[in-house]
């Protein structure tokens, strides 16, 4: 069981390595990114320069551009928001089939932030779909304290959304569709992973990671074991109920342990 465990996290590692190799954009992920407010965008007519603009999407998703006054840009890719500007400048009886094309220097709209226990914390852009685990991999993976659950915040409409993703069962199952799409805006956060205690007699007391359904026996090999004073008869665990009194429960080898729990090994009398 115990080797199951570790060999799913460094397949989990392993695969998030990966995916940094495919997370390289391409032209093709750029021209599927939906344009924003703040995103700087460089805007070419071809054979008429006198049109071209370097301008950035204000809050209200618009630019400002020659003979057209105050176009939406908000919410369509970049060969969408070409083929706007020509139309109109060709609807406006402007220019006879316009060439228009934009080059994106900076989409700060499609930035996300990713905090928490991985090795690279810090804002990211993300240029066309980009998966969870494709985003975690380019903030470096996740680092060895950071626990199976990572948190998605996304603002949708007027209020913000929140979703616990379990890592870990996407490489369990290989059911892709539990590994969520990113948007610019999101917020992934990774938080440390659950810990228990062990001390008293056992050869290396003190804190450790606690993995999915860890049983008490599976603990205490965790800490090396009784020593030659310890005794299973005595193991008590120390728990904190949901008002926060503290309880001292007698466990069974295959009782569970929770997250926090203080697991003490006693003397044996004998």
């Amino acid at each position: 069981m115990k080797m199951e465990k570790v060999a799913f996290w460094t397949i989990g590692l392993l695969l998030l390595g990966l995916s940094i190799g495919s997370g390289h954009a391409d032209q093709n992920s750029i021209n599927r990114s939906l344009l924003g407010p703040g995103d700087v965008l460089k805007i070419l007519v071809y054979g008429n320069t006198d049109l071209t603009l370097e301008t950035k999407i204000n809050e209200a998703g618009k630019i400002t551009f020659p003979l057209l006054g105050k176009i939406t840009l908000e919410g369509l890719t970049p060969s969408a928001a070409e083929k706007k500007i020509a139309d109109q400048l060709q609807d406006g009886g402007y220019l006879r089939k316009p060439q228009v094309t934009i080059l994106t220097s900076a989409l700060y709209s499609q930035q996300i932030s990713v905090l928490g226990q991985v090795r690279n914390q810090g804002r990211y852009p993300i240029e066309g779909q980009r998966s969870l685990t494709d985003v975690l991999a380019m903030a470096g993976g996740i680092s060895p304290d950071g626990g199976n659950t990572v948190t998605l915040i996304r603002a949708e409409s007027e209020h913000f959304i929140k979703e616990e993703i379990d890592i870990l069962s996407i490489f369990r199952s290989g059911d892709m569709t539990l590994n969520p799409t990113i948007r610019g805006g999101d917020l992934i956060y990774v938080a440390i992973a659950p810990r228990f205690y062990i001390y008293g007699e056992v050869q290396r007391p003190g804190f450790y990671r606690l993995e999915p359904n860890m049983t008490v026996v599976q603990a205490l090999s965790t800490g090396g074991g009784l020593n030659q004073r310890g005794t299973e008869r005595g193991v008590r665990i120390q728990r904190r109920d949901a008002d926060g009194t503290l309880q001292v429960i007698k466990v069974r080898p295959d009782d569970l342990v929770q997250p926090d729990d203080v697991v003490y090994i006693q003397e044996s009398l004998f």
